[in-house]
């Protein structure tokens, strides 16, 4: 008889893009994953390997409880998701939702100069907590949509 394994599922809290670099993302609800690319209409999106950031919703709200004045995309992240702890995940770990596969490639990044959290709070989650990831199939990620990681 074969073993069950748990599968591990999150659920997507959020799904943020911006326009330009160097500002907070807004949460749109919804957005296109493009393959080797990243999120449409992101400027984050390219041939390299930051396309998509993601943000556990749990270290998030730890940091507000902490007095922070966070909103979703905040951070400059992409997905919030629950159910997943990103930083204590491998790199190489990949997760699916609806049709796209994401791979992560790297954990935590340096904050960028001028930071607006480092500079309220005196500490950012980011550089610690955040993620990257690139898109290696396409498709649509929408708020309540389910993750899974990929064994």
């Amino acid at each position: 008889m074969r073993e069950m394994t748990e599968e591990k599922v999150g659920i997507v809290k959020a799904v943020c893009i911006s326009d330009r670099k160097g500002v907070q993302k807004k949460n749109v609800g919804k957005a296109r994953f493009l393959e080797n690319f990243g999120l449409e209409n992101d400027a984050h999106g390219g041939s390299w390997h930051r396309q998509v950031s993601l943000l556990s919703y749990e270290v998030i709200e730890d940091f507000k409880e902490k007095g922070a004045p966070v909103e979703d995309g905040a951070f400059g992240e992409n997905l919030i998701v629950t159910g997943f702890d990103f930083k204590n995940c491998p790199i190489g770990t990949k997760f699916s939702c609806n049709s796209v596969i994401l791979e992560m490639t790297q954990i935590g990044k340096t904050c960028h100069k001028g930071c607006e959290i480092q500079k309220i709070m005196g500490d950012c989650i980011m550089p610690r907590e955040g993620v990257f990831a690139r898109v290696l199939q396409g498709g649509e990620i929408s708020v309540g949509d389910k993750m899974r990681m990929i064994e």
